[in-house]
């Protein structure tokens, strides 16, 4: 299958992001980052596409989207990698051209923003895929196909918490510039820790529990000093349905890296899995041992076995789980482009609508922590 031409707004040589999206983009050989807009500037964005061998530089990602969409060899596909609150102008710019847009999370820094690119995308033909990358870990799809196929019963309980401790100094002050933007309200959004990845947390709750959640009562702290944006956040859950659950996220918990960690518990049973160990599922029928499930393990579904690359026994994980998206991105592109219905092509894939739930996720957690952790519907 030809490699889909792709272009990227932002994520410069040196940005953290950016990286990973490119190497998940090539993993399994289905991009060709051929053109972008990787800096605030053209000088620092002709000087990242020469480091990084990519043919085409514009200055901005208006002119990247019309002059790309007038060439016969344009990009089909374009990723953004931005802070927040350029995510809905640049995906605006590329769905207006047909580009199918392959966007960072969350959605965008403010509920008018997201309203507005939700319309876009209901209006262009082209797709939109929202980087929920822990979605594509193979234990992850085990998980949630396990609970699909009822082997937990009716869920009752779902907990999730996404701890790190990068931000228990005042690394903002420090020169550092994933902090820099991340707390500043301008470029993230109202939600802190809550936006950057307490929004992973709830959209892994959903997507594993088949869940929808229908209110919560959060408390949002902002321990750093002069900090106006949340570092740690404690809720309670209520999904649709009567299950109950509980999020913490937290960038001031020392000692965690990316302790992103699930559980759900039904009336037969559990399950556990945690992000730092991603290739074990720990199930626990009600009444029996508990029992470790291992990817492309005995007892591996195919639903995980699908996503799965290597042989069991060998690390797979972060980037491998991009690489999910980013090739469930080309097969959902590939499919529209030869006819297929746009949301069957889509399948599980994050998209439109997880970005819109994420976005009531934040607000609703703002709206509840200023009322004391009133109960705030989504």
């Amino acid at each position: 299958m030809a490699r889909i031409r792709l272009g990227m707004v932002g994520g410069g040589n040196d940005a953290f992001i950016g990286g990973v999206h490119r190497i998940a983009s090539r993993i399994d050989d289905r991009f060709e980052l051929v053109a972008g807009a990787l800096s605030s500037t053209p000088e620092k964005s002709s000087a990242s596409a020469k480091v990084l061998g990519i043919p085409r530089s514009y200055g901005s990602f208006e002119e990247m989207a019309e002059a790309e969409a007038a060439r016969e060899d344009g990009i089909e596909a374009v990723s953004i990698v931005t802070p927040n609150h350029v995510h809905a102008a640049a995906a605006k710019a590329f769905l207006a051209q047909g580009i199918h847009v392959i966007c960072d999370k969350p959605l965008t820094s403010t509920m008018e923003d997201a309203e507005a690119l939700e319309q876009a995308v209901a209006k262009s033909d082209a797709l939109f895929v929202l980087t929920h990358n822990y979605t594509g870990y193979p234990m992850i799809r085990q998980a949630r196909d396990m609970i699909a196929k009822g082997e937990l019963g009716q869920i009752r309980i779902v907990q999730a918490e996404y701890p790190q401790d990068w931000l228990n100094g005042p690394a903002e002050n420090e020169g550092v510039k994933q902090a820099e933007w991340r707390t500043d309200p301008a470029r993230s959004g109202a939600g802190g820790s809550i936006g950057d990845i307490g929004t992973h947390a709830h959209n892994l709750a959903c997507f594993v529990s088949g869940l929808q959640v229908e209110s919560l009562a959060a408390d949002l702290q902002s321990f750093g000093a002069g900090r106006t944006l949340d570092d740690n956040a404690h809720m309670l859950l209520r999904f649709k349905g009567g299950a109950r659950g509980m999020l913490w996220s937290s960038q001031v918990a020392p000692g965690n890296e990316n302790a992103l960690k699930l559980r759900v518990y039904g009336e037969k049973g559990g399950l556990e899995w945690s992000q730092e160990d991603p290739n074990y599922l720990w199930f626990t029928p009600d009444g029996e041992p508990k029992r470790l499930l291992t990817r492309n393990g005995s007892g591996a579904t195919e639903a995980s076995q699908a996503v799965s690359r290597i042989p069991g026994g060998h690390p797979e994980g972060y980037l491998e789980g991009f690489a999910t998206i980013y090739r469930e991105a080309a097969d959902a592109i590939r499919a529209v482009q030869g006819g297929a219905d746009p949301a069957s092509a889509m399948g599980v894939l994050p998209g439109i609508a997880a970005g819109m739930d994420g976005m009531r996720f934040i607000n609703a957690c703002v709206t509840s922590s200023k009322n004391d952790a009133v109960w705030t519907a989504l």
